[in-house]
């Protein structure tokens, strides 16, 4: 069985096959079918229900050249391929469309799943937004995005970066150094999504002048955070006491995103999970949103998005 789609000009083929035919590789190698362009058309043959996903796909792709974006990109393609393998729909060519800010290679940072959006809008509305699902989802990254935007304009007057310094293995007094050096690898983390979008001169400077900073939860306690964008990252390792804390440090005109992903909890055996315990809480109040991720919302390698999915069958 085949089927054919015609193209309207040269660079909708460039567009579409991608550098080195990445593109098409992908589509042939994912959905068990064989792409030959030939002309001005592209012919699929394979099997009724893979043509149909990948001519949907092609489809989709075309109708983005065609309206002015951007050739898409490999882990975008990824995205739009797990999508359809598991008999999902893709978004409306557009939908995910909403950059919020630039790297520093001037690449443009933005949501790639309709779980993404879902999130960047709840963080756009809301003053205290949940973001809760497995590594790789973009929960901290996408949030880092948000808060740096927002500093830029003007929004917030400082960025607050934090997360508990749980000890997973290793005891803290055991570790070489003065204090800063034994927290500083569990902040490591938020420094990687800051440095991605900010030139390093201009992170120090902020950082020195205490327009970003980034500290250990315990750092947060007895403080009122008026006019920031607060991140709390790896917030399943928040006991229901630091995690109350850290809510009520929310000052005027500020806001806050909790992150964490509940299968990776360091704290020990018996001890409430905050995060846990304020998703039964807070989940009525208003001003409050919850955000989940799911497999389908992993944006690394896709090896990463494999591995996810093996490790919930093993556990199903």
């Amino acid at each position: 069985m085949d089927k054919i789609i015609r193209f309207e000009s040269q660079e909708e083929t460039q567009g579409l096959l991608g550098a080195q035919d990445t593109n098409l590789k992908n589509i042939e190698r994912e959905f068990k079918v064989k792409l030959t362009l030939r002309g001005g058309h592209l012919n699929i043959r394979g099997g009724a229900a893979n043509i149909k996903k990948a001519a949907q796909l092609v489809d989709y792709l075309l109708q983005g050249l065609r309206s002015g974006s951007a050739a898409i990109g490999e882990t975008d393609l990824a995205c739009l391929i797990a999508n359809l393998k598991k008999d999902k729909s893709v978004p409306a060519v557009g939908q995910l469309d909403t950059g919020i800010t630039r790297s520093c290679s001037g690449k443009q940072i933005g949501p790639r799943t309709a779980g993404q959006k879902d999130y960047v809008e709840a963080i756009r509305k809301h003053d205290i937004v949940f973001g809760i699902g497995p590594a790789g989802t973009g929960k901290t990254y996408l949030a880092m995005a948000c808060a740096v935007e927002a500093l830029k304009k003007q929004e917030v007057r400082r960025i607050i970066l934090t997360r508990p310094a749980i000890e997973a293995g290793e005891s803290l007094g055991f570790l070489p150094g003065d204090l800063e050096a034994k927290i500083s690898p569990y902040l490591r983390p938020l420094y990687d999504a800051l440095y991605d979008m900010m030139e390093a001169g201009r992170i120090e400077n902020y950082i020195e002048t205490g327009i970003i900073e980034v500290a250990p939860l315990a750092y947060m306690r007895g403080r009122t955070l008026n006019d920031a964008f607060i991140i709390l990252d790896e917030a399943q390792n928040c006991t229901a006491e630091q995690m109350k804390m850290f809510l009520t440090r929310l000052g005027f005109d500020s806001k806050a995103v909790i992150t964490g992903d509940m299968t990776q909890s360091d704290l020990p055996a018996g001890k409430p999970i905050g995060l846990l315990q304020a998703q039964d809480i807070l989940k009525e109040i208003p001003g409050i949103k919850f955000i989940y991720f799911s497999g389908s919302d992993v944006v690394r390698h896709q090896l990463v998005q494999r591995i996810i999915e093996a490790y919930e069958r093993n556990n199903q």
